[in-house]
């Protein structure tokens, strides 16, 4: 399924629309983005325009406000929110419909798209886990970490260089986060030359926020990972249920403290999968014909021996035997032909990505032999489903 545009007109938050007369998700229907459409890709610079000059898929709320907050909700799926509206009132209340995330959907790439205005394909942050030149040969990188099995990654790995595309359109805007994240690798990469306004505790955020507002910034970048975190503990029980609960009250406090002529916005990077216990070690066979793996559970990209054609043609034709039932089985070729993370890549971004990739449709996480880091995870993203790619776009005045 391929996002043509908006899926439903700006209008109050509901739970019917094309992402249910669509009918169900089958393994020949992942949901491509359109990323010149109603997308992550093109929402800052959408909301960065100047009032009536901003594209006609954002909700009129957002469309003429003076002023824009956007919030990032990191994890929130547009179906997970469907499916608890009663659970979150504020943002049910809200203008909104759902606008897809990027591929991979997760959180190294959306971020980026999102802040940079292009797609993975074009910025080269194209996953969680990517390959790198080290010291000593190429090694996989974490990118939200920064780090590779040999430590840290900055000292032969520039982030200035490895996303070179300003963030905001090159404008010093206020990013209203976890202090913590503030001079990391990954912040450096996406986020500079934007000014980090570090909060500590949750309750901060919705301050912070109302000060910049107050100083006369016209746009406001807020960012909050604790669903994406509770998801990732918990699954979908009853811990995440009371923390879309007080996010909720979150978006409350910041429409609370905003004026009317202030839009606040909502939206997130990707949705979720649970997954839970069903992990898949990657098979023998399999592992034989491959030189590397990186990706992640949900986007796992091998890395064929020799990497000729040949090569690559045996272990996706040995892939789709052994887990077509369960998984998109894309080679790079595929990936790139189909637009799956935009245009074209220069070789230098190519060289981050793999050979053939298992893209899962249902709810299981392809590990590494031996992988633990990431065994204990419950819910999982960076698929092309529903439940991971659409996201919210949500959107009020403030009630100051």
């Amino acid at each position: 399924m391929t996002s043509t545009g908006p899926l439903t007109s700006a209008g109050p938050l509901t739970s019917a629309g094309p992402l249910t007369s669509a009918g169900p998700l089958t393994s020949s229907s992942p949901v491509v983005p359109d990323y010149s459409a109603a997308n992550l890709v093109g929402l800052v610079p959408a909301l960065m325009a100047p009032p009536g000059r901003r594209p006609s898929w954002l909700p009129s709320e957002a469309a003429t406000a003076g002023q824009v907050v956007l919030l990032v909700l990191d994890g929130l799926g547009w179906l997970q929110l469907q499916e608890r509206r009663p659970l979150a009132p504020v943002m049910a209340a809200m203008a909104g419909m759902p606008i897809t995330s990027v591929v991979p959907s997760t959180t190294a790439s959306a971020l980026t798209s999102l802040v940079v205005g292009a797609p993975p394909s074009d910025h080269g942050v194209v996953g969680y886990r990517v390959v790198v030149e080290g010291p000593t040969g190429p090694e996989v990188m974490n990118v939200l970490k920064w780090r590779t099995p040999s430590g840290d990654a900055r000292p032969f790995v520039d982030p200035l260089t490895f996303q070179s595309h300003p963030p905001f359109a090159g404008r010093p805007v206020p990013v209203v986060s976890k202090a913590a994240f503030a001079g990391t690798g990954f912040t450096v990469a996406h986020q500079r030359g934007a000014r980090q306004v570090g909060w500590y505790e949750s309750s901060a955020l919705a301050v912070d926020t109302r000060v910049q507002v107050q100083a006369g910034e016209p746009f406001v970048y807020s960012y909050y990972d604790g669903i994406d975190r509770t998801a990732h503990i918990y699954g979908f029980d009853e811990h995440y249920e009371a923390e879309l609960a007080a996010v909720d009250r979150m978006v409350g406090d910041l429409l609370d403290c905003l004026p009317p002529e202030v839009a606040l916005v909502v939206t997130a990077d990707h949705g979720q999968v649970e997954v839970g216990s069903n992990l898949l070690e990657l098979d023998p066979e399999v592992m034989a014909r491959v030189s590397m793996v990186s990706g992640e559970p949900r986007f796992r990209w091998l890395h064929a021996a020799g990497r000729s054609d040949a090569a690559v043609a045996e272990l996706a034709d040995l892939c789709r035997d052994r887990y077509a039932d369960r998984a998109w089985v894309v080679t790079y070729q595929d990936l790139a032909e189909q637009g799956w993370m935009g245009g074209p890549v220069d070789p230098e971004v190519r060289s981050r990505l793999g050979d053939v990739a298992l893209v899962p449709f249902a709810p299981v996480a392809f590990m590494e032999p031996g992988e633990a880091a990431d065994s204990r995870l419950v819910c999982r993203h960076g698929s092309l489903t529903a439940d991971e790619m659409f996201v919210p776009l949500l959107a009020a005045r403030g009630r100051l």
